[in-house]
């Protein structure tokens, strides 16, 4: 069967043709689209809750004027739970930190506190909607239903399931309070590639399931201030200048603490952070209250660097009112030289280096009393990054039967639209990557996506099981309708929750996303241009990985038949374009 409609593809006439200009099926991208690349990530950091544009507040003076700030300055301030006043104190720099023993860093941000039940502790663990909560007493070998986890449980457990929630469990257990916390501190000269580094980790580490952020020094700087800093500034022998850097370090360092005080797992801290006295000032303000791993950047290839000057020049903040784009050159190189004579590479505490990795072309990743879940996954995406510009087309499949039919699930074949899409694909995928000989097609091990890419030809096939549509369990092939007429309880809890319903013997999306992981590593790692033809519910998570989605709004992204997401990776970050081969 599956062969006679290969043929049939193969004997398609001009129906599947396009037109010979690409741009002609171009498609407004939505809003919130993947166009990180037109924005200075730096922007996209957290905004700074302990400043105005006057500098220095009380937290109870933020919350009782948040609405004054947003008019005022453009800040938007998070609100905590609970009112409560912050002062910022700076630790003394020249006292150096120190730790006795070994530290070993647990998996963190996958923690499940211990909850009470009965007067009891236990572990609470998230099964998913479809299922009940169980709790273990630690006096008992049995499980107990619970169906009301109390409120030390809402921000506990990351929105996740599978190996999270497992390492969730395990470092509970293991693991002391302040490691379910973690701080992942940049370290490095400029133009190197931190502020990139770290808006591409916490990407990944949300669209896992961590509640993470990303606190940029160089925003609190600025919004402290101002924007017109020359590299004076940034002199090591300027005492106002070092006072000043130290003081929004300090602020961001709290605000960062004080959101992993409110339920915030991993906080990825961006600024040089380049001298011994200002890491040891770092990991004094951390000390008992959360893990601190620094991430080190170094490249020592001038090329790179002089494209990320450059970069720095057209996109940052900092030089916005230079009208000079080759004055602005000049006075960045002479802030970075600034920072070159005092530069002390990390060596204490847990550390990863990333030595000339950005290239893409080899390097070097170091990592020093690193251990646990989290911060292994941490360093195994690190390895697979890079920086090489390709792009990614995402597509579902041509129309199937079963969605001509309203059935969710199966294997069924492509419709005569769906076999018109899959000639018209062809045609597109060879008139785009017609220069990228390296390119590879992948698909998932059902036939709908295999048929839909049988027509490309020149590119290597790669079928994926975990590209798989979302297993509906026994709804397989089931209508929704159906399912509301014969398991309304069912049709009921995955309408409250389409995130974490986990459909009876078959899938959540939070398990989908679980099993995508090593797709999203192989992407990244990836330098040549890749073609993914796979189902609505997968390509949800996976566009949701590049746009930077929250989890809560994969299973309500649009995902349109025979339409084409182009997604450029690149150093800039991530530009998203849509073609729309047919209705």
């Amino acid at each position: 069967m599956l062969l006679h409609r290969v043929l049939r593809f193969l004997q398609n006439g001009p129906s599947g043709t396009l037109e010979l200009d690409l741009e002609h099926y171009v498609v407004p991208a939505p809003a919130t689209s993947a166009n990180s690349a037109h924005v200075y990530a730096a922007n996209n950091a957290e905004n700074p809750r302990s400043l105005t544009a006057s500098g220095l507040f009380r937290m109870s003076d933020a919350l009782n004027s948040a609405s004054d700030i947003s008019k005022d300055s453009g800040v938007e301030v998070d609100q905590p739970p609970a009112v409560k006043e912050m002062e910022v104190s700076i630790p003394d720099p020249s006292k150096v930190f120190s730790a006795s023993g070994t530290v070993e860093s647990k998996s963190v941000g996958t923690h499940s506190p211990l909850q009470k039940q009965d007067c009891q502790r236990g572990l609470f663990v998230d099964r998913g909607v479809g299922s009940p909560r169980l709790v273990k007493s630690s006096s008992s070998s049995s499980f107990m239903a619970d169906t009301k986890p109390d409120i030390e449980t809402k921000n506990s457990m990351p929105a996740a399931a599978g190996a999270v929630a497992a390492a969730a469990v395990a470092d509970q257990m293991l693991g002391p309070k302040e490691d379910r916390h973690l701080a992942i501190v940049l370290v490095g000269l400029p133009a190197r590639g931190k502020t990139f580094t770290a808006a591409k980790l916490t990407r990944y580490l949300r669209w896992l399931g961590h509640d993470t952020k990303h606190f940029n020094v160089g925003k609190y700087r600025r919004l402290k201030h101002g924007t017109n800093q020359s590299a004076d500034f940034f002199r090591a022998d300027n005492p106002d200048g070092v006072e000043a850097r130290n003081e929004v370090a300090a602020l961001a360092m709290e605000d960062m603490i004080a959101w992993m005080q409110e339920g915030g797992q991993v906080g990825v801290f961006d600024a040089t952070n380049s001298t011994r006295v200002r890491r040891n000032m770092l990991m004094k303000m951390a000390e008992g209250k959360c893990k601190i791993i620094f991430l080190e950047t170094l490249c020592n290839d001038e090329r790179i660097i002089e494209r990320n000057i450059r970069l720095k020049i057209q996109q940052s903040p900092d030089y916005a009112e230079e009208p000079d784009f080759e004055a602005g050159c000049r006075d960045f190189r002479t802030r970075l030289a600034n920072y070159e004579r005092v530069y002390e590479p990390v060596e204490e505490g847990s550390y990863i280096k990333m030595i000339d990795m950005v290239s893409g072309n080899g390097g070097q990743i170091q990592v020093n009393n690193i251990s646990g879940y989290l911060p292994g996954r941490i360093v195994f995406f690190l390895v697979n990054t890079h920086l090489t510009p390709r792009p990614i087309l995402l597509t579902r499949h041509g129309e199937s039967m079963d969605n001509v039919r309203g059935r969710i699930g199966g294997d069924s074949v492509v419709s005569g639209s769906g076999e018109i899409y899959a000639k018209k694909l062809a045609n597109f995928v060879e008139k785009r990557l017609k220069s990228e000989k390296a390119a590879s097609i992948w698909t998932s091990t059902l036939q709908r996506t295999i048929l839909t890419a049988s027509s490309i030809a020149g590119f290597p096939k790669v079928q994926w099981r975990a590209l798989d549509e979302i297993n509906a369990g026994v709804c397989d092939g089931m209508t929704y309708e159906e399912i509301k007429k014969n398991m309304p309880e069912e049709y009921e809890s995955r309408k409250k929750d389409k995130l974490r319903y986990r459909y009876p013997r078959g899938e959540s999306y939070l398990d989908v996303i679980q099993r995508l992981e090593p797709v999203i590593i192989e992407l990244e790692r990836q330098r040549a241009p890749v073609v993914v033809i796979s189902h609505q519910a997968v390509l949800r998570a996976l566009y949701a990985y590049f746009a930077d989605r929250p989890l809560k709004e994969i299973p309500h992204i649009e995902m349109p038949l025979h339409t084409i997401i182009e997604i450029q990776m690149g150093v800039s970050g991530v530009q998203e374009k849509r073609y729309k081969l047919m209705d």
